[in-house]
C-alpha cells in the first residue's frame, strides 16, 4: 500500500460486516474534507477488502457482476481515508479524498438537485 493512502478502519470491520443474502453490502461515499454525500454503490466482501489493503475504492457492479475501482476508466477517483459500518454492521461509510466528479453524469455528486430526474 503507497505511504499516500492511509485507511482508517476498524481491523475486524470485515468479519463485523452484514452482507446481504446475495453477499451485498450498500456502500454511501462521503468527501472527507467537505463531508458531501458523493454517491451510493454496492460492495461484496471482497471489493471492501480490496478497499482496504489498497486504499482506492473498490465496488461491485450488480449489472456486470464484476468489481470496479473507481477512476480506472475516468480518471475520477476515489482514495479512501476512513471506513466505517453504522451501528447495525450493514451500510459502509466510505470517507474519501474525491479527484474529480464522483458522478457519471460529470456531476460532482450523484445527489446534485440541478440534475435530478422528475
Amino acid at each position: 500500500m503507497s505511504a499516500q493512502w492511509v485507511v482508517e478502519a476498524d481491523a475486524a470491520i470485515l468479519e463485523r460486516a452484514q452482507f446481504t443474502h446475495e453477499g451485498l453490502i450498500p456502500c454511501i461515499a462521503q468527501d472527507f474534507s467537505t463531508r458531501a454525500v458523493l454517491m451510493m454503490a454496492w460492495m461484496d466482501k471482497e471489493a471492501l477488502s480490496r478497499t482496504l489493503m489498497e486504499g482506492r475504492v473498490t465496488y461491485f457492479s450488480r449489472s456486470r457482476q464484476e468489481y470496479w475501482r473507481k477512476g480506472d476508466t475516468s480518471g475520477n477517483t476515489q482514495i479512501a481515508r476512513r471506513i466505517r459500518l453504522d451501528c447495525d454492521s450493514d451500510v459502509v461509510l466510505a470517507e474519501v479524498e474525491q479527484v474529480g466528479p464522483a458522478c457519471h453524469t460529470g456531476s460532482a455528486t450523484c445527489f446534485d438537485a440541478e440534475h435530478a430526474h422528475d
